[in-house]
């Protein structure tokens, strides 16, 4: 279970991290965010 649960968040990481790196810089900032914070972001919406 361990390993599934494993690959579903890093699949989550990945499409979230290249739909946020696709926003322009005014899109991020319109939703509060910045490039830098993309890595973050994206493990976030990964563990749920």
């Amino acid at each position: 279970m361990g390993i599934m649960r494993t690959l579903t968040e890093w699949r989550r990481y990945r499409e979230t991290r290249q739909e946020l790196s696709r926003l322009t810089g005014r899109e991020l900032e319109d939703i509060g965010f910045n490039r830098a914070d993309i890595p973050h972001v994206a493990r976030q919406a990964a563990r749920g």
